[in-house]
Order: C-alpha cells, then sequence, then structure tokens
C-alpha cells in the first residue's frame, strides 16, 4: 500500500486515478510515499524517511526545497504544459487590457455612478482619456519559448502581430510547434530593440532575476509594453515603475502584484489568475497523479525538475532503481554491489540532469538496498 498526501485541494479527476486498493490518499499522512501539491510552502518541511516524490500540480517549484530533496533522494515532478492553454488566454488578454487601458477606464465608468441622464455625455466627454493602440501589426517580443510561449506566439500570429521569440534552450519539440513565421532571435538585445510588446515566459533563478531591470530598459522601444505572467521576481519593481514615470514603459502587466506596484498609474495587477480555470487544475492533478504512479510503481520517471526522464521495462526478479550523484565511479560500485550480492544484472538504464543521475537495474536474483545506499553519493535507493 502506498500513501499519498495531499497539502492542497486536488481536482479529484486526478486524486480518483489511485487505485483505492494499492493507495490511501488522504491530507493526513504522517508517512507518506508521495505528497501531491500546489502551492503550499514547503521550504522548511521536514520530510519523512519513507517520502519518495512530491508531484507539483502546476510548472513552478519554487515553493519545494528542490535540492535538499535530490540530497534526501525524493524525486520533484511538475506538471509542464498542463496550465499553458489558460496562461496564453490571460496574457492575450493582457495584451489588450494594456493597450486600450481598459482597466482604468473601467474604473472611470464606475464614478458615473448617480449621474443620471449626464452619463452618456460624460461618457463621450471622457473617452478620449482611455485610447490606445491596436495590436494588429505590432511586434511582440516572446522571451521563452516553452510550452506557454509557443501557445502565445502562434495565436499572437492568428491575431495579425508580428513574433519574435528567444529561448536559448529552445527544444526540438517547441521549435516544431511553432508557426513558420515566428522569427527566432540570437540575443535579449535583438528582442527588446524591435518589440512593441514583451511577454516573459521563462522560469526564475539566479539567472533570469531581474531579467527586465533598467539597462534592458535602455535597450527597449519608448513606450513599450511589458507582460510578466511567469514570475515576480523576473522584473525588477524600482526599475518599472522609473520607466513608467518617465514614459519609457506605457504600461506593465502582471499576474504577481506586490505592495509598490498596486495602485500605480499604468500598472495592471491581477492577483495570480494564471492557471486558476478548472480545466488547469484538472489538467495538473490528473498529470501530477500520473508522474507519482508510474515513479512509485515502475521507477519511470518522466517530467522531474531534479532527475532526468528515465524508465525501464522490469522482465528479471526486480527492478533497482538509483538516485545518485553524477560522478565518476558510481554506477560501477552499484553493479558491482549488485553482483557481490549474487544478482545478474539483465539491462540497465542511466540518466543524468546536472549534478544528478538516475540508473535503473533489471536484476535476476536477490539485491541488498543497504549495500548500495551506503555507497558515498547514493540519496535514494528502491528495489521494486
Amino acid at each position: 500500500m502506498f500513501n499519498i498526501l495531499t497539502l492542497n485541494k486536488i481536482a479529484a479527476c486526478g486524486t480518483d486515478l489511485f487505485d483505492r486498493s494499492r493507495y490511501n490518499v488522504t491530507d493526513t499522512e504522517t508517512s507518506p510515499d508521495g505528497i501531491m501539491v500546489r502551492s503550499a510552502n514547503m521550504l522548511e518541511d521536514e520530510f519523512a524517511p519513507s517520502l519518495k516524490a512530491i508531484a507539483r500540480a502546476g510548472a513552478g517549484v519554487n515553493n519545494i526545497p528542490v535540492d535538499r530533496c535530490s540530497e534526501e533522494g525524493i524525486c520533484v515532478f511538475n506538471t509542464p504544459g498542463a496550465n499553458a492553454n489558460a496562461v496564453k488566454e490571460l496574457v492575450i488578454a493582457g495584451l489588450l487590457l494594456t493597450s486600450r487601458k481598459i482597466p482604468a477606464a473601467i474604473d472611470w465608468a464606475k464614478t458615473l455612478k448617480g449621474k443620471g441622464d449626464e452619463v452618456s455625455k460624460l461618457v463621450e466627454k471622457g473617452k478620449a482619456a482611455f485610447a490606445g493602440p491596436e495590436i494588429m501589426g505590432k511586434t511582440l517580443g516572446i522571451v521563452g519559448l516553452g510550452a506557454i510561449g509557443v501557445k502565445v506566439a502562434n495565436t499572437a500570429l492568428s491575431l495579425g502581430m508580428n513574433v519574435v521569440g528567444y529561448d536559448p534552450f529552445l527544444s526540438v519539440n517547441a521549435a516544431l510547434g511553432l508557426k513558420p513565421n515566428v522569427k527566432v532571435v540570437k540575443s535579449l538585445n535583438d528582442l527588446f530593440s524591435c518589440s512593441d510588446y514583451i511577454t516573459l515566459h521563462l522560469p526564475y533563478n539566479k539567472d533570469t532575476k531581474d531579467t527586465v531591470n533598467a539597462e534592458a530598459l535602455e535597450k527597449m522601444r519608448d513606450g513599450v509594453r511589458i507582460l510578466n505572467f511567469a514570475r515576480g521576481e523576473l522584473v525588477n519593481t524600482d526599475d518599472i515603475l522609473s520607466a513608467l514615470g518617465s514614459g519609457k514603459c506605457a504600461a506593465y502587466i502582471t499576474d504577481f502584484p506586490n505592495d509598490a506596484l498596486i495602485g500605480v498609474e499604468g500598472v495592471v495587477a491581477i492577483p495570480h489568475l494564471g492557471a486558476s480555470t478548472p480545466e488547469s487544475e484538472d489538467n495538473c492533478a490528473v498529470m501530477a497523479a500520473q508522474e507519482l504512479i508510474n515513479y512509485l510503481e515502475h521507477g519511470t520517471i518522466r517530467n522531474s525538475v531534479n532527475l532526468p526522464d528515465c524508465e525501464l521495462a522490469k522482465t528479471a526478479d526486480c527492478l533497482v532503481c538509483v538516485i545518485h550523484k553524477n560522478v565518476p565511479t558510481i554506477i560501477n560500485q552499484i553493479t558491482g554491489a549488485i553482483s557481490a550480492d549474487g544478482g545478474n544484472i539483465e539491462n540497465i538504464a542511466s540518466k543524468s540532469k546536472k549534478d544528478w543521475a538516475y540508473t535503473m537495474l533489471d536484476v535476476t536474483g536477490a539485491v541488498t538496498p543497504a549495500d548500495i545506499e551506503k555507497i558515498d553519493g547514493v540519496s535514494g535507493v528502491r528495489v521494486l
């Protein structure tokens, strides 16, 4: 029996995938094999020795201590692409909201309440303050061409925009998904200099922090409009406020408000609604559950943020799954420990991802996990 702990309300279409004859799913489990989480902060949590995997029902994993999980032999999954359409739709709305000053216009219209027969005349007199450009024929720069960025690019083309994109890690699948008219540029500077609108779709880390800062803004067109539906830290708050004040930036829309941004003219602050659709929540829950099931039952890894994709069919007596540092000699030590116990390795699959690796061995005969666990650099061993 596997125990699954849910730290947030997870859509039933996801949790219903767990066979209750094999899984116990609850929000009170103290010794879980797997955890399903959405936004709960796990950064300071202590994990039970039983924990083997965490599945984040969403793309970002800033609420999970990923590095510590690797050290403790815990596989961390996310659900890339599951909420891509929901975010894409909000980004397209953001293009229109920032162009036509729609939020400010709606707020102004509310002030006319009680004016009676004067409302129509006041509307005609005041509407000029909220005029704004059409997006057709304008250039949209997309920083990050992952699942969301590709959808935004293709939809923007359909709306008559010119689209340029930048992604130093553009995958083959993403490239194949782009419509032919999307122009991929070689540098951020190339994108900054030609874009009327810039939308950010990249992960937040030490290298991407403050991607939009004073220096970057100087390279952009006057009156640029910036959309941030990825992570708040990608845009330097002080610098964007300064650019709004000078007119360098015409509008900034973000799904990640902070106190300094709220109420500022030119800022549209949305309360993190990117993935807040029932369809998105369902997609994320289903993908997260499937990832946990495949890993717990078969050792298969897909969409892990700390370990590589890897799978191997079990054809012999047992499948040995080892999480270990990506350093020389460890695989030899693992196979040596299995051989010393009298096991015969029928098949092996081993993949690496930066500092960590995952090795699966299909073994005939007995295996003693403790002999593998004591190898320096090994953080997790399972025998299925």
